[in-house]
């Protein structure tokens, strides 16, 4: 049995590898400043067509919180040739699904679709950029839609401002001090001069990357694409302050009281460099080891051992200029918060002082090649992937080929190194997250 399971092992190491396959692209700009990349895969006939603006809730003025994501919902109301309300309707009727979403640094707009309807989704997307419907009846109804977005996902969510809470001690003189939902009072505020302002900022085609990716013909697709969106004016360049925020030297606590919770929770959150940095991959390592899986660290002695608590994780949330390494746990039988956070502690404590073993370590690599797998398995994943190098990573589309030999590239030394430096008691914010009676 042993022998058969050193060759299942085996084989799927082979699989990785042979799955792990450079992706292929082609990639260019149109007068107007539009970055374009197109990746050819003919295995299914299918296409994902996709756009990524580099705006987010970081761009947004302090006193108008919440512009970006309010335009996420905002731009599928309908152009000068598509009616209100029939975005959606046009792709779900020829086959297709579509979404989009909004973070801190940029806003993703996309459909997938079956190949042979390639140009409906370049048609959608060009309207989008070109001539969107933006009028009072349309602000009108997706602050409606907002609002009860905040109240589903936030408001009456357990737990749901944590991120608030703690971004609003990490981030303080940084416009991360804000969550991508925004203020409703600023929504409700603002007059419809102040949205158009805001589309021609930064919905234009010199602050994009339309990424297309699935079953298609390069010469066509190129054709298309010209057709559809060479014509949308080019916008002045989008200038960005940049920042720098002073390091935290003192720990910092806080209470937040949630009357949606019955189950207190702690969370022990750390400025971290950005997505940039190699340290940020270092620190999804860390993550993983902690508590990716049943078997991490954190879940095995917390859950299954001490049985201290229900629930226990550490992840770090990336971001473009920053990023925050949050750890978190909920008690079990009454556990005393403090209790959690020095097991917590503890374990950090161990990856800052010894490294982990080889075997963890190989374990470690071949899960995040197994993800790394995963993410560019489907075409929009993909073209996500591609369009994030772009806007990232100096404009390096090809940024989806390094992700996995910087992993590989890790090593235990680093692992350990990296903890020492970020993960210190007087470098984070201490969030007790207490059921409000």
């Amino acid at each position: 049995m042993k022998r058969k399971f050193l060759l299942t092992m085996a084989i799927s190491g082979l699989c990785f590898s042979a799955f792990a396959q450079k992706v292929q692209f082609t990639e260019y700009d149109l007068d107007n400043g539009l970055h374009v990349i197109l990746h050819q895969d003919k295995t299914a006939p299918v296409v994902a067509v996709s756009v990524m603006y580099h705006v987010g809730s970081k761009d947004e003025d302090t006193t108008r919180t919440g512009f970006a994501h309010f335009f996420e919902h905002l731009l599928f109301e309908g152009s000068k040739n598509i009616k209100k309300g029939e975005f959606m309707k046009l792709v779900s009727s020829n086959g297709g699904q579509n979404n989009a979403n909004t973070t801190q640094d940029r806003t993703f707009y996309y459909e997938v679709f079956p190949s042979n309807q390639l140009e409906l989704g370049l048609w959608l997307e060009s309207e989008r950029m070109l001539q969107p419907v933006i009028n009072e009846g349309g602000v009108k109804t997706q602050n409606e839609v907002v609002k009860e977005e905040k109240r589903l996902r936030i408001d009456n969510s357990p737990y749901g401002k944590f991120t608030e809470k703690i971004f609003r001690h990490l981030f303080d003189g940084s416009p991360y001090r804000w969550q991508p939902i925004g203020s409703m009072e600023h929504l409700d505020a603002a007059k419809l001069n102040e949205f158009i302002a805001f589309f021609k900022k930064y919905y234009v085609p010199n602050n994009a990357v339309l990424t297309i990716a699935g079953d298609i013909d390069l010469d066509k697709t190129k054709s298309l694409v010209k057709s559809y969106f060479a014509e949308v004016p080019k916008g002045a360049p989008v200038v960005r302050t940049p920042y720098e925020l002073p390091p935290i030297t003192k720990e910092v606590i806080d209470t937040a009281y949630d009357a949606n919770i019955q189950i207190p929770a702690i969370f022990a959150a750390y400025r971290v460099p950005g997505m940039k940095s190699r340290d940020n991959k270092v620190l999804g390592m860390i993550s993983s080891i902690l508590s990716g899986g049943g078997s991490s660290r954190l879940s095995t002695k917390m859950v299954d051992q001490k049985k201290t608590a229900l629930q226990v994780a550490a992840f770090n949330y990336t971001l473009e200029d920053y990023g925050a390494y949050i750890t978190l746990a909920l008690p079990n039988k009454n556990t005393p918060l403090n209790d959690l956070l020095k097991d917590i502690d503890e374990e950090v404590l161990r990856l800052q002082t010894d490294l982990i073993s080889e075997s963890d370590y190989k374990k470690l690599q071949n899960q995040f090649e197994n993800s790394y797998v995963s993410a560019n398995s489907k075409m929009l994943g993909v073209a996500e992937n591609l369009a994030n190098g772009y806007t990232f990573h100096n404009k390096d589309s090809n940024d989806i080929n390094k992700q996995l030999d910087v992993i590989k590239s890790i090593t235990r030394e680093e692992i350990r190194d990296v903890a020492k430096k970020y993960l210190n008691k007087n470098q984070r914010i201490v969030l007790y997250y207490l059921p409000k009676k």
